[in-house]
This record gives C-alpha cells, sequence and structure tokens, in this order.
C-alpha cells in the first residue's frame, strides 16, 4: 500500500487527468443532446405503425444524441468571443482556455456529425438520416453562424433544430412522415421562443453587452410577455390536437397538466413583466416539455410502440 501522501497525490493526479474529459463531453451540451434525444423518441412514440426494435431505439437515440453534440461543439467554437461577454458562459471551456478551440475541434465536429448521419442512413433509412444532419445544421450554421449575430428572428429559426429530432423519430417508424410526428414538430416549433425569450429577459444585460439582438432588448417588457403568452397558447393548442390525443389517456393527461402549468407561468408573466416572473416562466416551458415528453414517450410504452 502507498503511503498516504502518495495516495493524495495520486488522487490528484487522476481528478487532473479527468478535468480535459469533462470539460470536452461539456462542449457537446449535453443536457441540450439528451433533451433533444428524448423529442426523438416521443417522435416515435407518437407516430403509428410498426413496432421499433430495442436496437432501432439505441440507433436513434445515438445518432440523434451524437449530432446533437456535435452542433454543441461548432456552437461553442463559433461562440467563443460572445461567451466570454457574458457571465452565463464565460465559464464554458474555450473561454477560460481549459481547451483551445481550433481546426482539430471543428474536424471533430464535423466527423461526429457525418458519423451520425451515416449511422442512421445505414441502420434506419435515410429520411432519418436527413431529419438528424438538418437539425444540427440548423443549428450549428443557420442559428449560429449566420442568424444570431445579425436577427432577432435567430431563435425562432433556431428551435427548427428540436422539430428536426421529432421528425427523426417518426421518420424511423413511418419514413414518409406522419401528422402526429409534423403537429409533434410543430409544437416544439413554437415552444423554443417562448422558452428562450424568457430566459433571454433574465439577461437581458448580458445579451446587450454582447451586441446579440434578442427580442427582449428590442421591444417593451408587456408587449414581449404577450408574444410569449401567444406562442405558448398555440404551443399547447397543438400538443392536444386529435393526431396527438388519439396516443391515449397517459399522454393527453401529461400534455394538459404541463399546458396548463405553462400557461399559468406565461400569463403571471404579463400580468407582471418582471424578472422573477419570466424566470418562473422558464421553468414552467422546462416542465411543460418534461410532462409532454413523458407522456409521449409513456404512451408509446404503453401502446407497445417500442418492441421487446
Amino acid at each position: 500500500m502507498p503511503p498516504p501522501g502518495l495516495a493524495v497525490a495520486y488522487a490528484g493526479q487522476a481528478q487532473v487527468a479527468r478535468r480535459p474529459v469533462r470539460a470536452a463531453f461539456s462542449v457537446l451540451k449535453p443536457r441540450i443532446a439528451l433533451e433533444i434525444t428524448l423529442t426523438a423518441i416521443a417522435g416515435a412514440a407518437v407516430t403509428a405503425g410498426p413496432a421499433l426494435a430495442p436496437w432501432q431505439l439505441a440507433v436513434l437515440a445515438v445518432s440523434v444524441f451524437l449530432s446533437a453534440g456535435a452542433a454543441g461543439a461548432f456552437n461553442q467554437l463559433l461562440e467563443r468571443d460572445l461567451d466570454a461577454r457574458m457571465a452565463r458562459t464565460r465559464t464554458r471551456p474555450f473561454v477560460t482556455g481549459e481547451l483551445s478551440g481550433g481546426r482539430g475541434w471543428l474536424a471533430a465536429a464535423a466527423a461526429l456529425l457525418a458519423f451520425a448521419t451515416a449511422l442512421a442512413a445505414v441502420l434506419l433509412n435515410a429520411m432519418v438520416a436527413l431529419q438528424v444532419f438538418l437539425g444540427a445544421a440548423t443549428y450549428a450554421f443557420v442559428y449560429t453562424g449566420w442568424l444570431k449575430r445579425r436577427t432577432w428572428l435567430n431563435i425562432v429559426v433556431g428551435g427548427l433544430a428540436g422539430s428536426f429530432a421529432v421528425l427523426a423519430g417518426t421518420a424511423a417508424i413511418a419514413p414518409r412522415l406522419s401528422s402526429s410526428g409534423w403537429i409533434l414538430a410543430a409544437a416544439l416549433f413554437f415552444w423554443t421562443p417562448a422558452h428562450f425569450w424568457s430566459l433571454a429577459y433574465c439577461y437581458k444585460r448580458d445579451y446587450l453587452a454582447a451586441g446579440v439582438p434578442m427580442l427582449p432588448n428590442l421591444m417593451g417588457d408587456r408587449p414581449l410577455a404577450w408574444i410569449v403568452l401567444a406562442h405558448t397558447v398555440v404551443l399547447v393548442g397543438l400538443t392536444l390536437l386529435p393526431p396527438l390525443t388519439a396516443t391515449g389517456w397517459f399522454y393527453t393527461a401529461c400534455a394538459a397538466l404541463g399546458g396548463a402549468w405553462f400557461l399559468g407561468t406565461s400569463i403571471a408573466f404579463v400580468r407582471t413583466p418582471t424578472r422573477t416572473a419570466a424566470a418562473r416562466n422558464f421553468h414552467g416551458s422546462l416542465w411543460q416539455l418534461g410532462l409532454l415528453l413523458l407522456g409521449a414517450i409513456g404512451s408509446g410504452v404503453i401502446g407497445g410502440r417500442f418492441g421487446s
């Protein structure tokens, strides 16, 4: 057994050795990648057709997660200068120097996206691969590389990344895409602005200092809150349309509960457009999405849409 001092030194070295791995993983924005992966599974869950075998479901999840991770890496590489100017993002590894961003990282992200797309094409079908690629490309190149610094519509278009993930899940079962998949994708499209503008309202000074044209800095507080509420109303209405409620009682109950919650926080934001109300609405959007995905995936399990 090594002396206590040496054991402590070994432990310290191991911790230091793990830091680059942890930092590299964080570049993929794993929480967002997981969220997008769950939306893809939800897209499969609400689509009528032959059940996905466990390996097919695994391929879908892995390809979507890796493509979303590649998009996250592109995002952090291209936004290093913006991240350095914002309190919320200035601790990211490319900003702090924990990782040195460069062409190697760009090549790695491109290779990851290519692998994810090829995996979906070979083991699932071409339509799944197309949606996987479009989701990542929209977030990485259209949102991050083109629109974010130019127009407040950045997040509106960027929200298509989640919609493409839903369609990837739908395409795994029905390559021609189903009405339920399109409706859920549309719901995700309206969810993203309501969710992100609530967050951006809380960080108005950050975005203003960084020179990013976010809607909360371009209009009054109450008009913004009304726009957020309008998106929430459309979102909730879409999630309760018959092609989705036909999925089952569990989906309907979860969608209704989450929708009521989000509507309540959005109405409160309109009544009192403050930072506190915006933060509550941001968290309300997360609860709504969580319940919606739980309802969709849970109904898929109950209905046997995932094979054994």
